[in-house]
């Protein structure tokens, strides 16, 4: 008779059970979507900057009247003796900067250049800002809408969006401007031209958020967790706003950050080209309309605008490139 393979009468050695520390005595936590995100986002030095310029850029922009106060001089004041009697250009070098005028003067009216930078943030991020606001809320809710239900729905929505994408913005909207009252619906001067640029930047924007969200929304239709949700008995208020709208948030958020520069150069371009904010409010691209009579003698007052308009669009920029390497699930970083 064979031995046995092994001894049937030995006690069984229990496992030992798992060590929730790991092997190098670190405890092991799963990282939600949001972590993972803000782990690559902080490796990114680059966006990181451009994140906090900004920040400074809106904190500028809301907090502008105590920054005038503690460093500048009303923003409409004028100041007649910074100028030269016969040139009526600043005194001194480099546009008439010293500590009171951080920035210098602006020539023939003598206004605080630094105070008009600062009020002028709050014009070109408030304009920017909203009309990226009702950019993302119609093209999220017309592109969710094409994407799902398809069909002559879709075509309708994507053919509307083809026309806006074609129509001239910019000659609408000044010939808008040149026809409206100074007084509608409660608004007067320049809050009548802010409501109409957020508006219209907003309206003529919604078409390329739109067509990001219904290319998405296409491909996220037909995955299972959807099938799911309809043999749950879903219905499609809740499929489109609590199914689809959720993983749809990272593309839209992306896409709303690398639209606000746009909004701002808009903002600037029609300022510039009067259709913009009425003067005398500080606007960035109305700085520039008014420094092209004296750039030639005094460029310093058209380094300040252009300088400050490029860095925030750079700023806005970086941040959304960032943004987007952060949520991509795809990426490697």
């Amino acid at each position: 008779m064979t031995a046995p393979l092994h001894d049937t009468t030995a006690e069984a050695v229990p496992a030992a059970p798992a060590d929730p520390a790991g092997p190098a005595g670190k405890k092991v936590e799963g990282r939600s979507l949001k972590q993972i995100a803000w782990n690559r986002l902080k490796q990114d030095k680059v966006a990181l900057a451009g994140g906090v310029t900004v920040l400074v850029l809106a904190l500028v922009a809301i907090f502008a009247p105590l920054i005038v106060s503690l460093l500048g001089h009303p923003p409409n004041e004028f100041h007649q003796e910074e100028l030269d009697p016969l040139t009526n250009l600043p005194q001194g070098a480099w546009g008439g900067m010293s500590s009171d005028f951080l920035f210098g003067v602006e020539p023939n009216k003598g206004r605080d250049v630094f105070s008009r930078i600062v009020y002028g943030a709050r014009i070109s991020l408030l304009v920017a800002f909203l009309a990226a606001v009702v950019a993302v809320v119609l093209g999220t809710l017309f592109g969710i809408i094409a994407g799902y239900f398809g069909g002559w729905v879709d075509a309708l929505i994507s053919r509307t969006m083809d026309v806006l994408l074609a129509f001239p913005q910019l000659l609408f909207i000044i010939s808008l401007v040149s026809v409206l009252p100074d007084d509608l619906l409660g608004l007067t001067g320049s809050g009548v031209r802010i409501a109409v640029l957020v508006l219209v930047i907003g309206f003529f924007g919604w078409p390329y958020v739109g067509r990001i969200v219904r290319g998405q929304t296409l491909s996220l239709r037909e995955r299972e967790y959807i099938e799911a949700a309809r043999s749950l008995g879903g219905g499609r208020r809740h499929i489109l706003f609590r199914e689809l709208l959720p993983n749809l948030v990272a593309p839209i958020l992306v896409y709303a950050t690398l639209m606000i520069p746009t909004n701002i150069l808009t903002e600037a371009a029609l300022s510039f080209l009067g259709a913009g904010v009425r003067p005398p409010t500080a606007s960035w691209g109305g700085m520039l309309r008014d420094a092209l009579a004296t750039y030639e003698h005094d460029p310093m007052f058209m380094v300040f605008p252009g300088v400050t308009i490029f860095i925030a669009v750079l700023a806005f920029n970086l941040f959304g490139d960032g943004l987007r390497d952060a949520l991509d699930p795809k990426g490697t970083r």
